[in-house]
């Protein structure tokens, strides 16, 4: 059964009629053409997915699109400045050589958007815990610590400023 969703992704009001069953995972890659939303394991399990809503990192494969009526969902193509300038977040991956394949970066960086945003310091193991539910197969993890422990704290020394996609 088709439901009509209304919802904002990426700051754009979106209205589209969805199978009740669809995941938003499908509806942002397929629908909507948002290809940073990877599909990897489809169970919530490797963090591939990962998008914010209303602030909150999900994986999206075991999210309804059906529950994102009149919410806020954020994809790394939404972390763009107005000129297509990288995010903080994103230039710090890729200035700490955070990414090899790339397939599991987008999650990640959504989940550091997620981290970012708590304004909190965290040490290196938190940061370890806090990122649990993503797989990467390529960096063994320090390279992505590095670029999250680096943009927490440049965020932490500039507390109170707005920072894209931080």
């Amino acid at each position: 059964m088709l439901k009509l969703i209304k919802m904002t992704v990426n700051e754009k009001p979106v209205e589209l009629a969805v199978d009740e069953r669809e995941s938003l995972l499908e509806t942002l890659r397929e629908r909507l053409g948002l290809t940073s939303v990877k599909k990897g394991c489809e169970v919530g399990e490797c963090g591939a997915c990962t998008v914010l809503v209303d602030g909150e990192a999900i994986d999206s494969c075991i999210y309804l699109t059906v529950w994102a009526e009149n919410r806020h969902i954020l994809t790394v193509e939404g972390l763009r400045g107005p000129n297509g300038e990288l995010s903080p977040i994103q230039r710090a991956f890729i200035e700490e050589a955070a990414v090899q394949c790339g397939f599991c970066t987008p999650g990640l960086i959504m989940t550091a958007v997620e981290i970012v945003g708590s304004g909190k310091r965290y040490t290196r193991e938190e940061l370890r815990r806090l990122i649990a539910g993503h797989l990467c197969r390529c960096t063994g993890y320090q390279n992505i610590l590095n670029a999250m422990e680096r943009i927490v704290e440049e965020t932490y020394k500039t507390v109170g400023k707005e920072i894209p996609g931080g």
